[in-house]
């Protein structure tokens, strides 16, 4: 008994129908696929075909040439190529190890597709050989602190060739140099014996500065101190002029108080006399007109102008007495009282009336006159 399932089998290989439509169906779905091609966003498609450059590629759904066509896709990022560690030996003689890091971009896909092989490769060929060339034109220690002038250099370097090949060298990067054992030995021998040096110089130039210091404190001060002496020495001297000149115009003044003052006793004698006449010492007189004359204002007139009076000040007053002088013209009006009431006790001597005295009581004249020309008598006898 034969299995149903060699029948169709059988059926299909019998029938070349089948096998033609299953043949055609393979062919067109291999033609469709071939024919298809989906580039991405960041990438271009270098399309060939029959190994002849036909055109770039944009990102999407493109339909080329079924297979007999190529493409070659293209990064159109930013990449970053690794540069290995180079040994090379500085102007001066130094040895040392650096590496760095480039980042390209791919500016024209056919340029790069064309002009260079391997575009990646070539780049880091290429800067390896820059950054040798770079190092041994530049002295260690240029090496170790002036990384941006090296990135800068070798960038420049870089830039001219890869324009060629449609990339552009966007920036590169010495990550490390790294000198020998020996020179770093040495170099940390020289820093060492440096930072002594340096703390030498800064001690010596902080103790020179502190005794410079302390010399120009030590000059300011004697000249301080000179200067104040001499400050002292003239208002001293300035001190005992002026007491000489007010012990001097003391003086004066007391004088011409005293005169007033035995005037004015003199005055006072005459006043208690019976006598009417009533005399006043020059010196008193002129004060008093020129007093009088500074407290009503003069009225003089010179060349049809008068005179303006001036007004004293406290110590020109209290030199010359101005407060002395007018107690001493308040005791001339009392003498002057004095000399009317005297005048009255005179008359009435003369006309034999009898007058009182101070204590109250009443004077006789008669006996009065009696006593005294008894007193006369006897100075006689």
């Amino acid at each position: 008994m034969t299995p149903l399932s060699v029948y169709p089998a059988q059926t299909v290989a019998e029938d070349p129908l089948l096998v033609v439509g299953a043949l055609v169906f393979v062919v067109v779905v291999a033609t469709v696929w071939s024919m298809v091609e989906i580039v991405d966003a960041y990438d271009r498609g270098a399309l060939t075909v029959l190994g002849e450059y036909r055109k770039l590629l944009e990102p999407g759904l493109n339909i080329v040439p079924p297979f007999v066509s190529r493409v070659y896709t293209f990064d159109m990022r930013t990449q970053t190529i690794d540069v290995p560690s180079q040994e090379a030996i500085t102007r001066d003689n130094s040895p040392v190890t650096a590496d760095a890091v480039v980042y390209i971009r791919v500016m024209d896909a056919k340029r790069a597709f064309l002009e260079v092989d391997d575009y990646e490769r070539a780049v880091s060929n290429l800067a390896q050989t820059t950054l040798r060339a770079v190092i041994g034109d530049m002295e260690l220690d240029d090496t170790l602190s002036r990384r941006e002038m090296i990135n800068e250099r070798i960038r420049q370097e870089l830039d001219e060739p890869t324009d060629e090949w449609g990339i552009r060298v966007e920036s590169v990067e010495v990550r490390e140099v790294t000198p020998s054992k020996g020179v770093k030995g040495a170099m940390e021998e020289q820093t060492s014996a440096e930072r002594r040096r340096r703390a030498m110089i800064l001690e010596a130039q902080g103790e020179r500065r502190s005794a410079v210091e302390q010399a120009e404190g030590d000059k300011q001060s004697n000249i301080i101190r000179a200067q104040g002496e001499k400050q002292s020495q003239i208002l001293e001297a300035q001190g005992d002029a002026i007491s000489t000149v007010l012990r001097a115009k003391s003086a004066e003044s007391m004088g011409e108080r005293a005169v007033i003052e035995k005037g004015m006793e003199t005055l006072a004698d005459i006043g208690q006399g019976e006598s009417t006449t009533f005399v006043m010492p020059q010196e008193l007189t002129s004060l008093v007109g020129r007093y009088g004359s500074h407290l009503t204002g003069s009225d003089v007139e010179s060349d049809g102008q008068q005179l303006e009076s001036l007004e004293f000040d406290e110590e020109t007053r209290e030199l010359i007495g101005l407060d002395d002088i007018a107690e001493m013209l308040g005791e001339i009006e009392d003498v002057e009282m004095d000399v009317e009431a005297m005048e009255q006790e005179a008359q009435a001597i003369q006309e034999g009336e009898d007058m009182p005295s101070e204590t109250g009581e009443t004077i006789d004249i008669a006996e009065t006159r009696q006593e005294t020309d008894g007193d006369g008598d006897s100075d006689d006898d």
